[in-house]
């Protein structure tokens, strides 16, 4: 059984989906979820789905590795849930085409550093688009610029407020996000 590394930054909600989905969906197991924010409550998701977690900091994502050593060793797949900073290069290199992230808009509009979550949406909204929507795609060095695996739209209306957007996006998320992973894993087979 293929082993799913979670990483999230935030109140881990696409985390919890993502380990309930593979809880009973026997294609592949989350072992671990990591944060770089002691005050995330994916910790507490965690502990309540009895799946383990831990913290880490710049200095062990970025300068000595060990992150990337736990990686080599506790996982085949990565998934970013809601986690955001960018990933080093030495972690991209390791699992080509094996880190999947999510993203709250229709890439490639209103990516890069600073868009996500609610910036996202208040930007969608600002600028008037007719449809938003969500972007799975494989994690690259730079900020949502990795190949697009799938993607799945709603539409906005001009009463809709940035909050209403978050709500529809949530909603895409808890539906395909999981499934999706799921196919990826089963095409690397």
């Amino acid at each position: 059984m293929k082993r799913i590394v979670i990483f999230a930054s935030g109140s881990g909600t696409n985390a919890e989906n993502i380990i309930n989905y593979f809880q009973l969906n026997k294609t592949a197991e989350v072992t671990h979820v990591l944060s770089n924010n002691e005050h995330a409550k994916v910790f507490e998701r965690a502990e309540r789905l009895g799946i383990m977690a831990s913290l880490f900091d710049k200095d062990a994502f970025r300068k000595d590795k060990t992150v990337l050593n736990f990686l080599l060793q506790e996982a085949d797949f990565i998934i970013l849930a809601g986690f955001l900073w960018r990933i080093p290069s030495e972690i991209v290199e390791a699992f080509p085409n094996k880190i999947i992230n999510i993203h709250p808009a229709l890439l490639p509009k209103y990516g890069g550093k600073g868009m996500y979550g609610m910036n996202v949406h208040k930007a969608v909204k600002m600028n008037n688009e007719t449809e938003t929507g969500i972007t799975i795609h494989y994690v690259n060095e730079n900020y949502d610029e990795g190949a697009i695996i799938f993607q799945a739209k709603t539409s906005v209306s001009r009463e809709d407020s940035p909050e209403d957007i978050a709500n529809n996006i949530h909603k895409l998320e808890q539906i395909h996000f999981p499934k999706v992973i799921e196919s990826v894993i089963l095409k690397n087979e």
